[in-house]
């Protein structure tokens, strides 16, 4: 299931049927992925360009970003 979450500027979008757990974006950005928060992605005020040089490191292809 696609689930989507809207920042100021981004919309994050993450399948959770072929997430595999790598954790790249946690990592990367835990500020905006946070599995211990609900819910566990929250964009806020992160830019386009912040978001989608963690998102491209995503190896399942699970999340997805786009310009609000």
């Amino acid at each position: 299931m696609s689930n989507s979450f809207e920042g100021k500027h981004v919309v994050i979008s993450y399948d959770d049927k072929i997430c595999t757990h790598a954790g790249e974006c946690v990592r990367g950005l835990p500020q905006v992925f946070d599995p211990k928060r609900s819910p566990w992605i929250q964009p806020g005020e992160i830019s386009y360009e912040a978001a989608e040089q963690v998102i491209r490191r995503c190896p399942s292809g699970a999340l997805k970003v786009r310009h609000v």
